[in-house]
């Protein structure tokens, strides 16, 4: 019988090998189901300090209410995996939420949201190592790129051979890349056709391999240029979901967008996060069913 939530604390302190034993146990699925549609739930903003959403600024620092609403999210029909960070997938592992799903690591979380480093993006989580060793099935990094800054050369080699080691152990990775800049002191990632097509034509040739390389990309500013985006590249893609403001304005907007990119050939699914655990009316089950229904 799996832990309650509440049970989590106590369980981690006094065995800390449940989580070893629950990873080994798993049941797996492949990548892709039947359907060749991803659906997958992202939960690595707090490793970030990226805890809001909206105007809430701590919306996301509830662990035990943030794992409630990943439980209740992965449990919905057609939801296919999850996107996060070692301490979050453990505790899903240990609350056996992760049966039969698409268990996604994040690499890089080292680019703090709003420190002076941020766009020094170290992998400072899922190594490939690691994600081997707990059976998960694929990882996760996020590629920020400024013209103006020497140390993103720093970021792209090391974004290089973590797609080399992924590769060696045949499992997928999914880059999320940006062209990047910082507007009075804070980075702004630039959505325009342009600057998201540069994105992906660079991600694309990082690596010895791009045979075990996805893309993570988000819908530019135009959505009606997302078509000729998408054609800088044949890997396959996946849409980001990201903040959408907190508002049901916000969010059937964001819906709008992920229904028309849905619909181009290389785009295989969604990685959302905030806009469907946090949605602005409260219900997650129907923002997670509405997301699925676009697919």
């Amino acid at each position: 019988m799996s832990p309650r939530i509440s049970d989590l604390p106590a369980l981690r302190a006094r065995h800390p090998g449940a989580v070893a034993e629950a990873a080994a146990r798993r049941t797996r699925r492949p990548l892709l189901g039947d359907s060749g549609r991803l659906m997958i739930v992202a939960a690595d903003h707090p490793a970030r300090g990226a805890l809001a959403v909206g105007d809430r600024r701590m919306a996301m620092a509830n662990r035990l209410d943030l794992l409630e609403r990943l439980v209740l999210a992965l449990s919905r029909p057609g939801v296919d995996g999850v996107l996060a960070t070692a301490d979050i997938l453990e505790d899903l592992l240990l609350l056996g939420a992760l049966e039969g799903k698409v268990v996604m690591g994040s690499m890089n979380r080292g680019g703090i949201a709003g420190a002076a480093f941020e766009m020094d993006d170290r992998f400072t989580g899922h190594r490939p190592q690691d994600i081997a060793r707990l059976r998960f099935d694929a990882g996760k990094l996020l590629l920020r790129i400024d013209y103006d800054d020497p140390g993103s050369l720093a970021t792209l080699e090391a974004t290089a051979r973590a797609i080399d080691a992924m590769a060696e152990r045949q499992l997928p990775t999914f880059v999320e890349p940006f062209l990047s800049r910082r507007v009075d002191g804070a980075v702004r990632n630039d959505l325009s056709p342009d600057a998201v097509t540069r994105s992906v034509a660079i991600a694309s040739g990082l690596g010895g391999t791009s045979a075990y390389t996805w893309l993570k990309l988000p819908v530019t500013d135009d959505p009606d240029a997302m078509a000729r985006v998408c054609e800088t590249s044949t890997l396959p893609v996946v849409l980001l979901g990201g903040d959408v403001g907190g508002t049901a304005r916000g969010q059937e907007a964001a819906y709008e967008k992920w229904r028309k990119a849905l619909r181009l050939p290389t785009v295989h699914g969604l990685v959302v996060g905030r806009s469907l655990l946090y949605p602005a009316d409260g219900d997650v089950a129907g923002a997670v069913d509405t997301a699925v229904g676009l697919l």
